[in-house]
C-alpha cells in the first residue's frame, strides 16, 4: 500500500481530483485540479511547485568518496566542485545504463546522489574496500522542485535571500523560517527552477512558507501528470519508459546505452577507467546502432488523419502517452517513440523516439503510428534538434 510523503497533509487537502499514482512506494498526485491546464501555463508562466520526496537519495561520505563516484559515473567528477551539481549516467560492465541521475557534492567528501530506483547495495558492492559509506537517507529528507519564471521571486520571497548568483547547476544552503535547507539550481521542466532540500520534520512548515510566499507571484502546486509533459518538452529522459534499465531489462533487446540514450556528451573519455568504459568504446567505435531522436508532427498533418473521419483531432488535452508505438520509414519499422502528446506550448505532436542511426538525421521524414477513430494510421513526422521547448532563463 502507497504511504503518504511528508508533504502529504498539504497535496492531499489540495489535491481536488483526488487522481494518485504510486511513485516509489509512495503517493504522489497526478493531478490537482480537474482544469489541469492551470497547473501546466502555471509553470510555462509564473511557477509550480511539486513534491519530488519520493526519489532516492543516497549520502556518499568519506576520504574515497569520489574515488567511488568516479568508478561509477561516466561523467569526470574530478571536474566537481564543492557547491556544484553534476548531471551523469552510469552503467554496468555491458555499458548499458543502469540510471541517470544528479550528484551534489555538499563538501570534498561528501556527496548526495538522488535517483528514480534504489541502488543502495549497487555503490556499496562498486565501493567494496574503499574507505567509504554509503547512506541511505530517503526518508530523512524531503524535497520540492519550485520551477518556472517566477521560481527566483518565490525563493527569494520565501528566503529573505538574493539567487541571483545561484549559477545553473550550482548549490547553496539556506534558511526559510530559521529551518536549514539547501538548495540547487535544477529541475526536470527545462525551465528557471530550483530543487529544495529539507529535513522531513519540517515539510510542512516550508511548504506553508513557500506557497503563500509564492501566492502573488501565480504560484500553483503542480501533479506528476504536468511534469511528465513538461519533462517531454525539455527533452528529458524517463528511465523504464525512454530507456530500460539494465538492472530491469528481461532481454539485451531493452537495454540502451548512453551513446544510444542521446547521452554521449556525458561519457568522458579522458577521465580513466569506469564501470562500462571497454564496452562503451568498442561500441563508439563501431558507431551506436540506435540512436534518441525528437519527432514533430504538424497540426496540419493532425487535421489530416482526423479529417478523414470527420473529426477534430482528439490527441489535445490528453497529456503525456508513455505508450510505445513504432515509427516507420517508408514503411519500414525503423524504432519506436516512448513518450509522446500534443504540445500546449508548441501546438505540436512531439514524441522522443529510439530510432535506427540510419533514420536519426535532422530533418529526415518518418512516419509515426497513431491511432484514429479506433484505426492504426501513420502521421508524417519529422526528426528535430532536442529539447523541443529552450528558455534561456533556464541557464540565467
Amino acid at each position: 500500500m502507497p504511504i503518504p510523503t511528508p508533504f502529504h497533509p498539504r497535496t492531499a487537502a489540495l489535491c481536488e481530483t483526488n487522481d494518485w499514482r504510486t511513485w516509489s512506494g509512495y503517493m504522489a498526485p497526478t493531478s490537482y485540479q480537474y482544469a489541469w491546464e492551470r497547473e501546466y501555463w502555471a509553470v510555462r508562466n509564473s511557477a509550480g511547485l511539486l513534491d519530488v520526496s519520493p526519489l532516492f537519495k543516497y549520502e556518499i561520505v568519506g576520504p574515497e568518496a569520489a574515488r567511488l563516484l568516479q568508478r561509477v559515473m561516466t561523467r569526470d567528477l574530478r571536474m566537481c566542485k564543492v557547491g556544484q551539481v553534476i548531471y551523469s549516467p552510469w552503467c554496468d560492465e555491458n555499458g548499458d545504463m543502469i540510471h541517470d541521475g544528479n550528484i551534489v557534492r555538499v563538501a570534498a567528501d561528501r556527496f548526495r546522489v538522488t535517483t528514480a530506483d534504489p541502488l543502495l547495495r549497487w555503490f556499496e558492492d562498486c565501493g567494496y574496500g574503499m574507505d567509504v559509506q554509503v547512506r541511505d537517507i530517503s526518508t530523512e529528507m524531503a524535497a520540492l522542485a519550485l520551477q518556472g519564471p517566477n521560481a527566483r521571486k518565490v525563493l527569494q520571497a520565501a528566503t529573505g535571500t538574493d539567487w541571483d548568483t545561484l549559477r545553473y547547476f550550482r548549490h547553496a544552503p539556506a534558511q526559510i523560517d530559521h529551518v536549514d535547507i539547501e538548495v540547487t539550481r535544477t529541475g526536470f521542466t527545462g525551465d528557471l527552477g530550483y530543487e529544495l532540500w529539507l529535513p522531513s520534520q519540517h515539510a510542512v512548515q516550508i511548504w506553508d512558507r513557500l506557497m503563500a510566499a509564492g501566492a502573488p507571484y501565480g504560484l500553483l502546486p503542480m501533479g506528476l501528470g504536468v511534469l511528465d509533459m513538461l519533462r517531454v518538452e525539455a527533452g528529458l529522459l524517463l528511465i523504464e519508459v525512454d530507456y530500460i534499465s539494465a538492472h530491469h531489462a528481461v532481454i539485451d533487446a531493452q537495454k540502451s546505452s548512453p551513446l544510444e540514450a542521446g547521452l554521449g556528451w556525458a561519457v568522458k573519455w579522458d577521465k580513466g577507467d569506469f564501470v562500462g568504459r571497454r564496452a562503451l568504446a568498442a561500441q563508439h567505435a563501431a558507431g551506436p546502432e540506435w540512436a534518441l531522436v525528437g519527432l514533430a508532427v504538424s497540426w496540419m498533418e493532425l487535421e489530416r488523419l482526423w479529417g478523414g473521419v470527420d473529426l477534430r483531432p482528439t490527441v489535445v488535452g490528453r497529456g503525456t502517452s508513455r505508450l510505445a508505438v513504432p515509427v516507420c520509414q517508408n514503411g519500414v519499422q525503423v524504432g519506436q517513440a516512448t513518450s509522446h502528446l500534443y504540445s500546449p506550448l508548441l501546438k505540436q505532436y512531439i514524441a522522443l523516439a529510439t530510432v535506427k542511426r540510419a533514420a536519426a538525421p535532422l530533418g529526415a521524414q518518418l512516419e509515426l503510428e497513431m491511432t484514429v477513430e479506433y484505426s492504426r494510421q501513420w502521421a508524417r513526422a519529422e526528426v528535430v534538434g532536442l529539447p523541443f521547448f529552450e528558455t534561456p532563463r533556464k541557464r540565467k
